[in-house]
């Protein structure tokens, strides 16, 4: 469901004499290939966009256009952090989207003085924070941060894709798709894959839960209904 995101909670933090706020959220989590980026994103005080939303809720034409005006912006300050595919299956997923978004919030130039967080809290971390679930929905901060964080994320593995033609990874950005898992049974795992990801360990095993899924008896069900009876 569509919810546009408002100030709410900054405007809480302000009144309680908060002057900097950051928002943060990372990309990739659920990926099989490729890092996880994290954004760290500090909105002007008067910061007003119609169009910015939590990005999984925008057209990739349409979040390319925001992530624009957003990194042209001169009052707008952003910074993102980046932890590749050897360092999750070092660290797992979850410490490395962490450690992704500490760095993105170390690396801005003016530290926050809060940090609204997409989710979960993350402990430690070097800054007060609040973290709200589905934050991207409702905080304008968190949203920019998710669309810095997934345009940053879907060019770099577009990139990708021309040193790993085989993969098709411009088509679905290293995430678990029926054509990624397609590719990989066929070639492989390759120096971006995420080794520690049971799809990348077990290529065979996930098609085969592909398959379980299509021959499912509510997926034959439905294919069922709209077959017409021959006349006798």
């Amino acid at each position: 469901m569509y919810r546009r995101c408002g100030f709410r909670y900054e405007k809480k933090l302000c009144a309680n004499g908060v002057a900097r706020i950051a928002g943060i959220d990372e990309a990739g989590r659920g990926a099989l290939a490729g890092p996880v980026v994290a954004a760290a994103v500090v909105l002007p005080e008067k910061f007003r966009h119609r169009r910015l939303n939590d990005s999984k809720q925008l057209a990739p034409e349409l979040r390319e256009e925001i992530y624009c005006e957003l990194v042209a912006h001169p009052e707008v300050t952003w910074t993102v952090g980046i932890v590749d595919s050897i360092e999750i299956d070092r660290i797992n997923i979850l410490r490395a989207s962490h450690r992704a978004m500490r760095l993105a919030i170390e690396a801005l130039i003016e530290p926050p003085n809060h940090v609204l967080i997409d989710g979960l809290p993350v402990i430690p971390f070097p800054f007060p924070q609040t973290a709200i679930v589905d934050g991207d929905c409702i905080s304008m901060s968190i949203a920019a941060a998710s669309v810095i964080a997934k345009v940053t994320r879907d060019r770099m593995m577009r990139d990708f894709c021309g040193q790993f033609r085989q993969y098709s990874f411009g088509q679905h950005k290293g995430y678990g798709t029926e054509l990624h898992l397609l590719k990989l049974h066929e070639f492989g795992p390759c120096p971006i894959h995420r080794r520690s990801f049971e799809p990348v360990a077990q290529p065979l095993l996930a098609l085969e839960e592909l398959a379980e899924i299509r021959s499912s008896p509510a997926r034959r069900a439905r294919r069922e209904i709209g077959l017409s009876v021959p006349a006798s």
